[in-house]
């Protein structure tokens, strides 16, 4: 398996580009814990600032974000149109998500290496995994971070 850090096929595009440092402010994050199953009393809470690249970005010169194509990873929560913050710096382990190139492309899936068997899995059952033979090299572009999801358009 090629490690994160080596360069990308000369073929792949389009190249993805670097996060620039924001200008923005940082969003108002508040203290009170949001219930997602049984509502809890209202309590008075504190607010804090959150900036979004200090909570999702550890290696800003590394850190990229794709924008997802294809339902391959809906299982992960991972649809299409959607985000995916990539991180080139961290060294890719059994159970991540990667961006992997396969064929001159990016592919995102989860990673599995278990007693020699390398492959990609998808995350919906209608795709099949993508293992490598034996001999044949795995090229790990980065490993998923974090996610970005609009779910109100304009």
């Amino acid at each position: 398996m090629t490690s994160a850090a080596s360069t990308e096929p000369a073929d792949l595009h389009p190249r993805p580009q670097p996060l620039a440092a924001s200008e923005r402010q940082p969003l108002r994050l508040l203290g009170h814990p949001l219930s997602a199953g049984f509502p809890s009393p209202a309590e008075p809470c504190e607010d804090e600032a959150l900036d979004l690249n200090a909570y999702l970005v550890r290696h800003q010169a590394s850190t990229f974000l794709f924008t997802v194509k294809g339902d391959s990873m809906k299982g992960a929560g991972i649809a299409a149109g959607d985000k995916v913050l990539v991180d080139r710096a961290l060294e890719a382990r059994h159970g991540d998500i990667v961006v992997a190139a396969v064929a001159g492309e990016y592919t995102l899936k989860r990673l599995h290496l278990r007693d020699g068997d390398v492959a990609l899995l998808p995350e919906n059952p209608a795709y099949a995994p993508i293992r490598l033979r034996e001999g044949a090299e795995l090229q790990v572009w980065g490993v998923v971070v974090g996610l970005v999801r609009r779910y109100r358009r304009k």
